[in-house]
């Protein structure tokens, strides 16, 4: 039967005969044995109905213990092996209307003196015991203790501070008790219950984890403990949960405050997005950021001239007129004030406007006076003609021995042999004694003059540049010639003095070759800050990271020459903007990472860490590191596993990064390739992403990413999707991605087709394999594009599977209300870089940067560096470190076991963990440098 212990014993004879050897004193057992005993009958054994349980002793009262079986003639209780007297049992019977056998049922009382008394290392304990004609039946153990409950905690919660929707463990270890007690947890003296309120989570060991911390957790927390005895409260915890500041989006730029000349815009912006609450970091950097500007002064117009008086009129009145241009109005200046034209009479009276009432002039006088307008006009024409030429005569001669004809000098610019040199007294001219370079393409007149230049405004004055003279529309213009290798820009003087009175600028346009954007050296790169460090370091050293990408330059003291500082930078590339190292079927593992000036000369190697996504469990990949020539192209400067003597570099492969020691700034990236027989595997991460809430049309699109388990490729989609107004839905998922030629499957399930209906007609989308597995496309996504019947439908719940055909994968399920406005789950991210903890510095410069003192460096170096007998020198700490993959490379060093501390450096500048240097040391026997390292460090 369940729950029955004990051992049935069947034989009567033998029961009687144990019975018997307890009787031998009948004096010592006669208030012990029952006066008689049940007679031999055909009865089954007996069945326990009601065991004795175990019980606790509270204070100073007995427990009560009960069985009840059936059939039973006797029941008897044992405790500790000894039988308990007749006379502390209390006896029920009954018969039992079923089966007409009877029930009997025995109760004891246990008191807190008995328990006291026993003496041993076992528990009290007792047993009872059922006798019928079949034989007898022993039931279960049931152990009585002493309850208690201390007052003390083993371990108490204690208050802190975290950031927004970071995760929170409040630990908790409850009073030593018997029996153990039971914990709850108090937020604010109401208990939490994890049943209704999936945020909070209480484990095994009585910790209450937060799994997101929001703005109602800030709250006081209690862990209460309890049992029979007694319950204790702990001290209380206060959490708190701050938000770091945001800067808002920067307002429009004011108008400019001059109204007149150089003035200066404003614009600015709030530290709201979000404000900083319950102590969070205030934003960092400048609310405003001020440009100069220059507004166009107002121009007031001016007359010219008055014009020569036109010829006399039939109505005995001549005009002249006059133009509002000297100057013209401009940038708002007010305009000429008076007449334009002005009239008079041009006979001094001679003649007036004729009508019936006045008499005419005789015909004789009025022929008179038409010829001698005639003669006067042709006089002045005449004279006009030889000014003309005598001017033009004494400027070709005054400009003879300093110009050149138009032809001439523009032709220089492909002969220069037609140049002629100016002349040494022309104050006019600069560097008279330079050569001519015209190879700059041709200049343009400012003026009304003619255009060289080929414009899409002034399509009908262009130049063709063939043998044909190129100033034919111009045979008299003259053009002074300038060193255009001197002056990027030069102008003629426009004084009164020339002979034009125009300016012809000279433009030094394209003169030279341009720079080859790939070539980083004597060149600045673009930099984008969120992407990319920049130091100026000297021969101390220092340490370049970019935030919350793994990317980073370890520059070692004595890397630069003493006394020369470089301006030194790291840049991610964007996809965009470079191509991808992967070539056939290999695969990009990493970004692409620029790094320099190169060309510049280092004293020793310097430490470039690159994050990667291959699944390193098993030896199925070859990696290779590749680096990108002046011309755009890849070339492999480096694969794993095949190092020589000529290596330039050496490669330490950990699991979720790579460190590259090297002597040669440039731009780098890391690719790799299955091993045969065996197929590789690519760390990817799915990122979910949906339109910002609230939604308010009827179509809702759902975005995932497929991007390498970097850093950094998770950065820039995030980035991607905050400039499309998208939101992180869930975290990224992680996915193993298989070189095994099989596409990337996306399907959506369980859409509430009631409400929602999806547009796609396909029953999966498909990303290709060699997309992925290149590594060298931008970020990829497919969407499932939905519709929902009606704008009061705001809840949306599917599944979306993604996997790999014939490969693993993932599902997502979605559970969101498209009109609450979420807070992204990766805005923390951004926050957590305002927090003074000192991890997303981009830049150390100097001792700083170093986990291990110099002085310390110095004597590991020395007692290292020179070979020993034993092997117990550098070799040995590199087998220690993990850094003998290649012991040759650090054989040719000057110093081999400093370029082994650089590369320690390296792997551990996120937690400095000196423990496993000194332990390394310790192994080798070097307790002179673990003495050092104790006195001076921080080991």
């Amino acid at each position: 039967q369940p729950g029955r212990s004990g051992n049935r014993v069947t034989d009567q004879n033998l029961f009687l005969s144990a019975l018997a050897r307890l009787s031998t004193d009948a004096s010592d057992y006669s208030e012990v044995l029952p006066d008689s005993f049940p007679s031999a009958a055909a009865e089954p054994l007996p069945e326990f109905q009601l065991e004795p349980e175990d019980a606790f002793i509270v204070k100073n009262r007995p427990v009560q213990l009960r069985c009840r079986a059936s059939p039973a003639t006797q029941i008897y209780f044992k405790c500790n092996g000894e039988w308990v007297n007749q006379n502390d049992h209390v006896t029920r019977e009954s018969l039992d209307q079923i089966t007409g056998l009877v029930v009997r049922e025995v109760d004891i009382s246990v008191s807190r003196t008995q328990v006291e008394e026993l003496f041993g290392l076992e528990d009290y304990w007792c047993q009872c015991v059922a006798w019928s004609s079949a034989g007898t039946t022993k039931s279960r153990r049931a152990y009585v203790r002493i309850a208690y409950l201390r007052k003390n905690f083993e371990q108490e919660p204690l208050g802190r501070e975290v950031r927004l929707e970071q995760e929170v463990l409040l630990q908790c270890r409850p009073p030593e008790g018997i029996p153990p007690a039971e914990v709850d947890w108090l937020k604010n003296e109401e208990t939490i219950d994890p049943a209704l309120d999936s945020n909070f989570l209480v484990t095994v060991d009585h910790d209450l984890i937060i799994k997101q911390a929001r703005l109602s957790d800030t709250a006081n927390y209690t862990c209460v403990a309890r049992n029979v005895v007694a319950k204790r409260r702990s001290s209380t915890a206060t959490l708190i949960v701050y938000v770091s500041g945001g800067w808002s989006s920067w307002t429009e730029w004011s108008e400019c405050n001059a109204k007149c000349g150089r003035g200066w815009q404003r614009r600015t912006r709030s530290c709201t997005n979000p404000a900083p609450l319950n102590g969070g970091a205030f934003c960092e950097g400048p609310p405003f950021q001020r440009i100069t500007c220059t507004t166009l002064c107002p121009v007031d117009g001016g007359w010219t001239e008055w014009a020569k008086w036109s010829a006399c009129g039939t109505e005995c009145t001549h005009w002249r007129s006059r133009e509002c241009q000297a100057p013209p109005p401009r940038n708002g200046g007010r305009h000429c004030v008076g007449n334009m034209m002005e009239s008079k009479n041009c006979t001094e009276g001679l003649c007036s406007r004729s009508d019936g009432s006045h008499d005419t002039l005789e015909p004789g006088a009025g022929l008179a006076v038409y010829a001698g307008l005639v003669g006067a006009l042709l006089l002045c024409g005449v004279l006009l003609l030889c000014v003309g030429v005598l001017a033009y005569r004494r400027s070709c001669r005054h400009l003879r021995s300093d110009i050149t004809d138009s032809s001439s000098a523009l032709t220089a610019a492909f002969h220069p042999s037609n140049y002629k040199p100016p002349r040494q007294d022309n104050p006019h001219l600069l560097h008279p004694s330079a050569p001519p370079d015209l190879t700059a393409t041709a200049g343009s007149f400012r003026g009304p003059l003619f255009s060289l230049q080929q414009s899409a405004v002034d399509g009908h004055h262009k130049i063709p540049m063939t043998t044909s003279p190129l100033l034919d529309p111009l045979p008299s213009l003259k053009i002074k010639v300038y060193n255009s290798s001197t002056l990027s820009s030069l102008e003629l003087p426009g004084d009164g003095s020339s002979a034009d009175g125009e300016i012809l600028s000279l433009k030094a346009v394209g003169a030279g070759p341009r720079p080859d954007p790939r070539d980083t050296h004597g060149y600045t790169l673009p930099r984008d800050p969120g992407n990319s460090a920049s130091a100026t370091l000297g021969c101390l050293g220092g340490r370049l990271s970019v935030p919350s990408t793994g990317v980073s330059l370890l520059v070692p003291p004595g890397a630069i020459p003493q006394g020369k500082f470089y301006e030194m930078y790291l840049i991610i590339n964007k996809w965009e903007k470079t191509t991808s190292p992967s070539e056939g079927s290999q695969t990009a593992l990493g970004p692409v990472v620029s790094c320099g000036p190169s060309g510049m000369l280092l004293s020793r190697p310097v430490v470039l860490t690159l994050p990667h996504c291959a699944q390193l469990d098993s030896p199925d990949w070859t990696l290779t590191l590749k680096t990108q020539n002046h011309q755009g192209d890849w070339e492999e400067v480096l694969t794993a596993g095949e190092e020589s003597f000529s290596s330039p570099c050496y490669l330490q492969i950990e699991e979720q990064s790579c460190h590259v020691l090297m002597e040669q700034l440039g731009t780098y990236g890391l690719a790799g390739r299955s091993a045969p027989p065996r197929a590789a595997c690519k760390r990817l991460q799915l990122a979910l992403f949906a339109p910002r809430a609230p939604c308010l049309s009827l179509d809702y699109s759902l975005r995932i990413y497929c991007t390498q388990d970097t850093p950094h490729a998770l950065k820039e989609v995030l980035e991607l999707e905050r400039s499309l107004g998208g939101v992180l839905l869930e975290d990224p998922k992680p996915l193993l991605f298989k070189d095994s030629y099989h596409n990337l499957r996306l399907s959506i399930h369980d859409i509430p087709h009631s409400h929602w209906r999806s547009k796609l007609l396909a029953k999966y989308q498909e990303i290709p394999f060699y997309h992925i597995w290149s590594g060298s496309q931008r970020p990829l996504h497919c969407a499932f594009s939905l519709e929902r019947g009606s704008l009061a439908v705001s809840q949306l719940t599917c599944k979306i599977c993604v996997r790999q055909v014939e490969g693993e994968g993932q599902i997502f399920q979605l559970r969101t209300d498209i009109q609450e406005v979420p807070i992204s789950l990766h805005t923390r991210g951004a926050l957590s870089q305002k927090r003074p903890n000192g991890a997303n510095h981009r830049l150390f410069v100097g001792p700083y940067a170093f986990r291990l003192p110099a002085s310390i460096r110095h004597k590991i170096c020395a007692s290292l560096d020179a070979p020993s007998a034993r092997g117990c020198d550098w070799r040995l700490l590199a087998h220690s470190l993990g850094f003998d993959r290649y012991l040759n490379y650090f054989a040719t060093k000057p110093s081999p076991t400093g370029v082994l501390l650089d590369l320690w450096e390296a792997c551990h500048q996120g937690d400095a963990d000196l423990v496993s240097l000194a332990t390394a040391l310790e192994e080798m026997g070097k307790s002179e440098v673990l003495v050092v390292m104790t006195t001076e460090g921080d080991c």
